[in-house]
């Protein structure tokens, strides 16, 4: 009879109280409600990885303006799904060399595999819907590759399979931001 009750003890020692598995599948659902808005599509973050460059190599073009004192262009080419920065000085209107990478400054989305899937549906820089900003020596936007057509609106809008987003550029003051996020 004792090794009876022994072997209840113990059988009724091995399962999960309903307590427990309440406290159980309430973590891992918040853990599942965390994890899941940080998985976005492969589509997504190539958009918002060639966003963040394009801001950069905007503030670039910019930052080189002020510091060379000459103008400084980025030239958009939508159907290539590349840009380039130029200078200008007297009028040469040259592509400029990377700073880390061998060869001249140029970004092509479609030769680059981490970017493959970014499209730039358009660059359009106002007044007259140029596919060119160009900074001047003060870090000024100007709409085109001369400086007589001061900036009004500046937007270059990329896509990857459903997810659209837009680098805006101020006039004035040239200041980048982007939008869609």
């Amino acid at each position: 009879m004792q090794n009876m009750r022994k072997y209840e003890n113990k059988r009724s020692c091995k399962g999960f109280t309903l307590v427990e598995i309440i406290i159980v599948v309430v973590i891992l659902g918040i853990a599942a409600a965390i994890a899941v808005p940080m998985l976005s599509s492969a589509a997504d973050m190539q958009v918002r990885s060639a966003a963040n460059r394009i801001a950069a190599d905007l503030d670039y073009a910019k930052n080189l303006a002020i510091t060379h004192q000459q103008s400084y262009s980025v030239v958009f080419d939508p159907s290539g799904e590349s840009y380039e920065i130029h200078v200008d000085p007297a009028g040469t209107n040259t592509v400029i060399d990377h700073p880390v990478n061998p060869g001249s400054f140029v970004v092509n989305f479609s030769a680059d595999s981490r970017l493959s899937r970014v499209n730039i549906v358009s660059a359009i820089f106002d007044p007259d819907s140029s596919d060119t900003i160009t900074f001047d020596y003060l870090g000024s936007p100007y709409s085109g590759a001369g400086t007589t057509a001061p900036l009004n609106s500046g937007q270059i809008t990329l896509q990857a399979d459903d997810f659209t987003l837009t680098v805006d550029v101020e006039p004035v003051t040239g200041y980048v931001t982007m939008t869609g996020l």
